[in-house]
Formats: C-alpha cells, structure tokens, sequence
C-alpha cells in the first residue's frame, strides 16, 4: 500500500511540475513576442518551447548553449 501512496506522491507532483512548466513558457512566449515586438518562425518557435520546457522541468543543472543561427562561411572564390 505505501508504494502505491509514493506512486501517486510522485505522479502528482511531476503532473504540478509540467503543468508550471507549460505555464511559465507560454508566458515566456507571449511577453517575448508581445513586449519586443518580435514574432518567431515556427521552427524557432518550437525550439524555443523545447528549450524552455527542458530547462525548467529537468532535475539536473543546465549548461547554457549560446546558438547564434545558421552560420554560413563566406565563399573563397
């Protein structure tokens, strides 16, 4: 029976967890593109989302990644 109870202890507070998760990127989202008066692709978008989501929700620490976009090497013709 107490295994059960855990079960459902951690099914719960994980559910809390993306719940939050979900909220404070679509809050991210929003302010971004509504106070900087910039709009995504929906590629970037979804990386966005996805980056924001595994940050948030992960139990281990980060590293941060700066990506500066697709960088192309300039031909040496």
């Amino acid at each position: 029976m107490l295994q059960r109870q855990q079960a459902k202890a951690i099914l719960s507070a994980r559910q809390t967890i993306v719940e939050g998760a979900v909220s404070m990127t679509q809050m991210a989202l929003e302010q971004i593109e509504e106070g900087q008066d910039m709009t995504f692709s929906d590629d970037r978008k979804i990386q966005l989302i996805n980056n924001l989501l595994v940050s948030i929700i992960t139990d281990k620490g980060t590293q941060p990644v700066i990506n500066t976009g697709d960088a192309t090497r300039p031909s040496n013709s």
